[in-house]
Order: structure tokens, then sequence, then C-alpha cells
């Protein structure tokens, strides 16, 4: 799941705060697939991911507290989440069939939107950039952008 292109590097706050948004997708794309809970992931990430060299490439250190905010809030709001996704994706595709990645960030952007006080734009071209980086040569960004603003205009309607 990670790839060369997904792996923020920098220590800048934004930087730090877009890291934290790639692991928190990474880290629900990971407890969905495995039996860990949310405190054992979370720990794995904070240890082995946040700022490790891998192959001689330094991961980006990511700010924990809006990392385990994103985790923490996507699954306990995970049901609303998904309702609200699945508002904003076609009829004949409800969160279940979408890839688990797409699924991941739609859940940790939800989070955030829901959740915190960031400006819906800001949330919507950070996952966005996200997509980017796990689908570069696909369509995901543009439908990820598409089911993002449909979530931010339920979510935050004052924003618009």
């Amino acid at each position: 799941m990670s790839t060369q292109d997904s792996r923020p590097k920098g220590s800048g706050k934004n930087q730090m705060r877009s890291a934290a948004r790639l692991y928190a997708v990474q880290a629900l794309f990971q407890m969905e697939h495995s039996s860990l809970t949310f405190d054992k992931v979370i720990a794995e990430f904070e240890d082995h991911r946040f700022g490790a060299v891998y192959e001689g490439d330094e991961m980006a250190e990511g700010d924990k507290a809006i990392f385990r905010k994103l985790v923490r809030e996507a699954v306990n709001h995970q049901a609303r989440i998904d309702q609200m996704t699945d508002r904003a994706l076609v009829a004949k595709w409800p969160i279940a069939r979408i890839d688990p990645t797409l699924r991941a960030l739609f859940r940790a952007a939800g989070a955030e939107l829901t959740q915190s006080d960031t400006p819906p734009k800001v949330v919507i071209n950070e996952f966005v950039d996200i997509a980017r980086a796990f689908f570069p040569e696909g369509k995901e960004p543009k439908f990820v952008n598409a089911v993002l603003d449909h979530m931010a205009r339920e979510a935050r309607p004052e924003a618009f």
C-alpha cells in the first residue's frame, strides 16, 4: 500500500499534518484488513512509521495528535461517515463495494470533515492529494474530489 509517491517528506507543520492524514488512511486500511485494535495500530504507526527510514528514504514525521484524532474519530463515527459516503456515491456503488484504500480515505476525510474545524476545502485538497499518491495514473483523484465535495456540503453547508 505504500508507494514512493505516497511517502511524505519534510518536517514543517503543514507537512506533518499532511503526513498524519496519509498515515491515518493507511492505519484505517490496516485495521480493516487485520485483527489489530485501534491502540495497537496507533502504537505501530507511531513507533515504526513516523520518521522511520526505509531503503534510505526517510518517512515524514507526522502530527501525532492529528493522526490519533483522525483514526479515533473515523472509528467512533464510522457508521455516520459511511452513511454520508454512501449518499455521495451512486446507488450501485455502496461503500462496501469500493476499493478498500478509498474506503479508508473517505473514513479519514469524513472524520476530519465532521469532527474538526479544518476548512472543508483544505480537507478535500489534502485527501485528493493522498488519492493521487495511491492512484497516480487513475481516475480516482477526480472521483475522490467529487465524493468529498458532496460529503463536505452535507457535513458543513455553511462553509460553501
